[in-house]
């Protein structure tokens, strides 16, 4: 059965610290339900700047592990 699979790199930017954590989570939790379906791959945040995240499935992340990572 072929995975479902949300579009990616899901961007989210933040204004606050507390929307960034929230969003930040939202994010995660989503895809870590595709990973699960998967079972081959983890996730990568990557920080793209004070503002601006990207999270998406990485196969250069073992399964069940969270990356991150900072562009700027």
């Amino acid at each position: 059965m072929p995975a479902i699979r949300s579009e990616q790199p899901l961007t989210i930017k933040v204004t606050n610290r507390n929307d960034m954590e929230l969003e930040l989570d939202k994010a995660v939790s989503a895809l870590r339900e595709q990973a699960v379906i998967e079972h081959r791959c983890g996730i990568l945040v990557t920080r793209q700047g004070a503002d601006q995240f990207t999270v998406a499935l990485s196969e250069s992340v073992p399964f069940g592990l969270t990356v991150e990572k900072h562009n700027w």
